[in-house]
């Protein structure tokens, strides 16, 4: 019989699109989940995914066989999480759906105080609104709200994102163009830069030079990386452009490793929302999360 794990790595790389996206979503080894990909492979007897330098495309036949096992995955992920809810007795487990980004920078230093069990779900926010509906998961955070009858919304904090650079990036050009407002020049200065990115997310750049420009972003970043944390360290003390949400890199900021070098002649601010499903029974669990959410993020 196929290892179990097996699946599990090849659905978390259909969804995620990359071997580091997949192992950080099941927190196991980039190694492990090539491993598993190719024993899969050589299971099946055919190529499961076309290697692109940035992307893990599925073949058609990757594309069937993750038809046939999606919904019994699912139903064995969700029989996982009742049987462990009915064999604990005096310790609840509390599931929580977020980006990766926001769990570095907020409740990852602290999950080891929280006095219950948790686990941490990643995944896009449509995903985690319909697992929190299914009862799969027990609160997410997320800039989206959803429009089941079942789940509530908490707005608790904002983002800004914003258009930021390493600190050895020269952007006097650019700054005596944002004061006259040359717009057309300003737009052919940043095409100009080195841009960082993520691997299949491009939200925030999209929507930013939307909302600025009037158009759509015509350029892919340079470099692609694992994630927006990722984006952060390799501008620090360096060269690039990237657009970001502004809490995720304030220390760097404070630092003076990263600067901010425009928010845009609009703001794009992004609500945050705590959700939750209307009926838990978990509501002294969740407010204790919620409470340190709020105090973290009042913090940074």
């Amino acid at each position: 019989m196929v290892n179990l794990e097996w699946y599990r790595s090849f659905k978390a790389i259909y969804k995620t699109g990359t071997l580091t996206g997949a192992a950080e979503n099941l927190f196991i080894s980039q190694p492990g989940v090539s491993l598993h990909l190719s024993s899969l492979e050589s299971y099946v007897g055919y190529k499961l995914f076309e290697r692109t330098g940035r992307k893990m495309i599925p073949t058609e036949k990757g594309k069937v066989l993750y038809n046939f096992i999606v919904e019994p995955l699912a139903k064995l992920e969700d029989a996982e999480k009742h049987f462990q809810k009915s064999t604990e007795k005096h310790t609840p487990t509390i599931s929580v759906g977020m980006c990766f980004e926001t769990f570095q920078i907020t409740l990852e230093q602290y999950i080891s105080t929280l006095p219950f069990n948790v686990i941490i779900r990643f995944g896009e926010y449509p995903e985690m609104l319909d697992q929190l509906d299914k009862g799969i998961l027990d609160l997410i955070i997320t800039p989206h709200k959803g429009s089941s009858i079942n789940i509530e919304h908490e707005a608790f904090s904002s983002e800004t994102i914003v258009l930021v650079g390493g600190v050895e990036t020269n952007d006097d050009v650019f700054k005596t163009l944002a004061k006259q407002k040359n717009l057309l020049e300003m737009e052919h200065w940043l095409k100009a830069q080195k841009w960082y990115g993520t691997a299949g997310d491009m939200e925030h750049l999209l929507r930013f030079w939307q909302l600025n420009f009037g158009k759509h972003a015509d350029f892919r970043p340079n470099y692609i990386v694992p994630n927006l944390n990722s984006i952060v360290r390799c501008l620090s003390g360096g060269k690039g452009l990237a657009i970001i949400p502004d809490f995720l890199c304030r220390k760097e900021v404070e630092d003076g490793k990263i600067k901010v070098i425009w928010e845009g002649t609009k703001k794009l601010v992004n609500t945050l929302y705590f959700g939750t499903r209307k009926k838990t029974q978990y509501s002294t669990e969740i407010g204790l999360i919620k409470n340190l959410f709020k105090e973290v993020m009042v913090s940074i």
